[in-house]
């Protein structure tokens, strides 16, 4: 009995586990994205997934976080999973709007078919005239890309610094394609997917 005590004790006397950094970008363990994406109207309470770091030779571009409402190690169940969910990127270097949405579009485009494409395009050119329109982004700010499923039968919402930016965009399969960005068969970077994915890198 005094050994239980005492192991009890000194789990408690630990210090709690510290946050995923990445970078020297630290990521909460825990994310509360709100279903309605109005503060106070219930909040959507997701964990870490994985982080990693996107980078291009020795160039360090953006540091991020997957959210999900339960942990998941392949790219099906996190794109079927239910629930609030959130791409959290904190930027290592200035970006412009230009380059953002460019990297974004042709992500979406690289994972998708012709066909499967069709009837995002419109979506696609929306939010991307969100991005141009928000300009330089500078480092050090943070971007959050939030699936809200509770808001006009769901909906994507950006965020730079906590502002949202554009209109929400509708339609899961929009998210699905942001996700398959990083998750997809042709992902912007391999390691970065096995991070997200709470995977080892190979």
């Amino acid at each position: 009995m005094n050994k239980i005590i005492a192991m009890l004790l000194l789990a408690f006397s630990l210090p709690a586990l510290a946050a995923l950094e990445v970078a020297g970008v630290k990521f909460e363990d825990t994310a509360k994205v709100m279903r309605s994406g109005i503060p106070g109207d219930g909040a959507g309470d997701t964990v870490i997934n994985g982080a990693g770091l996107r980078g291009v030779l020795f160039l360090k571009g953006y540091a991020m976080a997957l959210y999900l409402p339960q942990k998941a190690t392949a790219t099906a169940d996190v794109l079927t999973m239910k629930g609030a969910k959130r791409i959290h990127i904190v930027l290592l270097r200035d970006a412009s709007g230009e380059t953002f949405a460019g990297s974004l579009v042709s992500g979406m485009q690289k994972n998708h078919s012709e066909q499967e494409i069709v009837p995002l395009n419109s979506r696609i050119e929306a939010f991307k005239a969100t991005m141009l329109g928000v300009g330089t982004v500078s480092k050090g700010a943070v971007v959050d890309l939030d699936w809200l499923p509770d808001v006009g039968g769901g909906v994507t919402r950006l965020t730079i610094n906590g502002d949202k930016k554009g209109e929400d965009v509708a339609g899961e399969d929009f998210y699905r394609a942001l996700l398959k960005i990083w998750l997809g068969d042709k992902p912007i970077q391999d390691d970065l997917k096995e991070r997200l994915l709470g995977r080892p890198a190979s």
